[in-house]
């Protein structure tokens, strides 16, 4: 699997970030870095206690991470939780939460995919 087919496999844009980071190399290294920040895991734990700013701040990160990275879909749904959660809880947080989650999930298949790929 190549670099390009793990943005595919995740709907991020490959162009986007190659145009930032001009080095495939250096895109590679902050691609795998990303299963290893914690922020999604502070955003499960903060939405499951309810601690809301803690959550947007989460979010926010994330949404920060994958506009660097040009994870588009994971940024278009981080993005929206985001502001869902900037002024605290609102309704459509939950569902939001849930998106994340999914889209999350997909990013960090396609990019062990790439990895197992890509090891030895």
């Amino acid at each position: 699997m190549t670099l390009q087919e793990c943005y595919a496999a995740m709907a991020g844009n490959y162009e986007e970030v190659a145009g930032r980071l001009r080095s495939e190399r250096l895109i590679q290294k902050f691609v795998l870095k990303f299963v290893d920040d914690g922020s999604y895991q502070l955003l499960q734990e903060s939405m499951a206690s309810q601690n809301y700013e803690e959550a947007f701040r989460a979010a926010h990160t994330i949404k920060g991470v994958c506009q660097n990275l040009a994870f588009t879909r994971l940024l278009e749904s981080s993005s929206q939780l985001s502001e869902a959660l900037r002024h605290g809880y609102t309704p459509q947080a939950d569902g939001l939460a849930e998106q994340v989650s999914r889209d999350y999930q997909q990013t960090v298949a396609a990019i062990r995919a790439f990895q197992e790929a890509n090891a030895g």
